[in-house]
């Protein structure tokens, strides 16, 4: 067997491994989780996660190989993580215990977007192209996936900073952009009268 290929379907069989693991691993997470918006997301990736195990048994089947998964030390490594971030959580508030659960589903993201993105070219330079588009489509899935994850941490992110200056606001009902609009309202309103002086 060529080495490209040989070293492709190591790569698939430890991507195997690795998305098995996280069908098992994804529902404590969103379980776990306590803003809406992070559960959703992570029960939506959870579908496509099963999608992506089916994915790469096609890649199999294209290469004439069984699906045999290898096992995946380094996602391995990434869930047992990911649980002791959730069993360290119980006396954190809501929004911290999310981001630190936002934070270990990020670096679970970053791993399958290498390794995807490594068993993409792969595909393309053995001219398996049919195999390289799968893997394209869930490529593009975990990067989506990641900046979702971004778009949900920020606003949490301002909470906390919030919080610890004492502010009291509710970040769900103040709608993105009022307060960099606010200060250039004020700084209008000082300057009407310089204008009103000027012209008289």
């Amino acid at each position: 067997m060529p080495q490209l290929k040989e070293l492709l379907i190591d790569q698939l069989k430890d991507l195997l491994h690795a998305e098995t693991q996280l069908t098992g691993a994804i529902p404590k997470m969103a379980e776990a989780a306590h803003n809406p918006k992070l559960k959703e997301a992570l029960e939506k990736h959870l579908v496509q996660t099963q999608g992506h195990v089916e994915r790469l048994q096609h890649c199999f089947e294209m290469l004439g190989m069984q699906a045999e998964p290898k096992p995946c030390k380094g996602m391995m490594g990434l869930i047992a993580e990911g649980e002791e971030t959730m069993e360290e959580s119980g006396d954190k508030e809501a929004w911290g215990a999310d981001l630190a659960l936002i934070a270990a589903a990020q670096r679970i993201e970053h791993y399958e977007i290498s390794a995807y993105g490594t068993a993409r070219s792969l595909a393309r330079q053995l001219g398996q192209m049919d195999c390289a588009r799968l893997l394209s489509h869930t490529l593009g899935e975990e990067e989506t996936s990641d900046f979702l994850l971004t778009s949900i941490a920020d606003p949490l992110i301002q909470q906390a900073a919030l919080e610890e200056i004492g502010a009291d606001v509710d970040l769900e009902t103040v709608p993105t952009g009022h307060t960099d609009r606010q200060p250039v309202g004020r700084q209008q309103r000082k300057a009407a009268p310089k204008t009103r002086k000027g012209a008289a």
